[in-house]
């Protein structure tokens, strides 16, 4: 075959791949009749990648399917997206911390998160992400909320992404969630979940004094429930940080690479009201 032709097809193989992943987010799901498992235990059906420099290939292989586990190596920054949007669900994640760091967070915090409502193109936020909102998963700060408002990587246009909360202030002037505090929305940003150690570091191994998710190497389950513009998140069954008239109030899920390894043993959106209590 002649290069001009294989350029060719490729090119119309990579226009086609990235049309039917816009195409796949069109109709918004909203979980009804019984549990959508977005990791299905078996493979990575419903599901796409989207890397920091390699876009919608994984060369590295990042996420991989082990012993009916997510496995994610943690080796860059990017995430495993679902072609599907959502609105209205309980999410749930189970999710435990490996070994392995990479790179410049080599001795630093665990990092990762899953991010909801994503809009707009892959890779609007800061190349690497989606415009969003942020169930931050790190050691010590699992339940913050980010917000990421991203740009239009062809046009530079903002893709707008806002929360409204209500929060309190520590001795250092972040922002905590606080159910009766001052209410404020923003655009970027993020706002700690309220038992945050003020004495934070971001260091490998770091633990709370307040901290409710697992110790290392013990699974966490952390909910995010969504019902219109309103969100509250828990970690091990606690609620440890909430807004409300979150623009969008729907769009795609995405679990984070971010240099640490994590295996994520379910991943599931539930009907309001049907998901399972959390049990230790």
């Amino acid at each position: 075959m002649h290069l001009k032709n294989s350029l060719t097809i490729t090119c119309l193989c990579l226009v086609g791949v990235c049309t039917s992943l816009a195409e796949a987010g069109d109709k918004v799901v909203t979980p009804k009749d019984g549990v959508i498992k977005l990791f299905n235990g078996k493979n990575l059906d419903g599901l796409y990648v989207w890397n920091r420099g390699t876009a919608y290939e994984d060369p590295r292989k990042i996420f991989t399917v082990k012993d009916g586990m997510l496995h994610i190596s943690g080796d860059g920054y990017g995430g495993l997206i679902t072609k599907k949007d959502y609105r209205d669900y309980h999410m749930v994640i189970e999710f435990k911390w490996g070994e392995k760091t990479w790179g410049n967070r080599k001795d630093r915090a665990r990092d990762s998160g899953v991010l909801f409502h994503c809009h707009g193109p892959d890779g609007g936020y800061g190349n690497t992400w989606m415009a969003s909102i942020e169930a931050q998963i790190i050691e010590g700060g699992v339940g913050d909320i980010l917000v990421l408002t991203g740009k239009d990587p062809k046009t530079g246009a903002p893709i707008p992404t806002s929360l409204t909360s209500t929060i309190t202030k520590d001795r250092d002037g972040e922002k905590v969630w606080k159910k009766d505090g001052e209410e404020i929305t923003i655009s970027a940003g993020r706002i700690n979940w309220w038992g945050r150690d003020p004495d934070w570091a971001d260091k490998k191994g770091f633990r709370g004094k307040d901290d409710v998710e697992s110790p290392f190497g013990k699974w966490t389950r952390m909910d995010v429930i969504c019902k219109g513009g309103d969100i509250e998140y828990l970690v091990n069954g606690v609620v440890v940080n909430a807004g409300s008239n979150a623009k969008p109030d729907h769009g795609k899920l995405l679990v984070q690479t971010e240099m640490a390894e994590m295996w994520v043993r379910k991943w599931d959106l539930y009907p309001l009201g049907k998901a399972p209590k959390y049990q230790k």
